[in-house]
């Protein structure tokens, strides 16, 4: 019989959960010959959804434009359910913030390439992300934030 004290990490289930793609300046843009310029921007959400069970969504956002005209917009949040439970309470947020998007991250890479090539573009690859990096950016911010005395604006 397991000890109900043990550690618990089990993955539920993966899941694309929301997808978009916009193209509002085609056919036009398509006949352009310039490089478009993209810009990728992503996120982590967590939230407990019972006891010991989490959602972790990693969103993306690729705009792909050539001047000022967008080419494309994909929009995507892919993400999982995770039973965690018999965690030390200072091991929860890196276990959150990094172990979990790390699995759901490539799930979403494939899904924007797929999403992006179905439209008629070449994939966009999205790099590798340091989870643990972007999880002691966002933590340093939050301390700092926590440690800035609050500024009264008067008139």
């Amino acid at each position: 019989m397991a000890d109900n004290n043990e550690p618990v990490f089990q993955i539920q289930r993966v899941y694309l959960k929301e997808a978009s793609l916009e193209q509002p300046n085609s056919p036009a843009i398509l006949l352009e010959q310039e490089q478009p310029t993209v810009d990728i921007q992503l996120g982590v959400e967590a939230q407990q959804v019972s006891e010991g069970m989490f959602e972790i969504a990693v969103t993306s956002t690729i705009t792909t434009k050539i001047k000022d005209k967008t080419v494309f917009l994909v929009e995507a949040k892919q993400a999982g359910i995770f039973e965690i439970r018999n965690l030390p309470a200072d091991q929860m947020q890196p276990v959150l913030g990094i172990a979990c998007p790390q699995i759901v991250y490539p799930y979403l890479r494939a899904n924007v390439a797929d999403i992006v090539t179905r439209a008629g573009f070449p994939p966009v690859h999205m790099a590798e992300i340091n989870f643990q990096a972007m999880f002691e950016q966002q933590q340093a911010q939050v301390k700092q934030a926590a440690n800035e005395p609050s500024r009264i604006v008067t008139t």
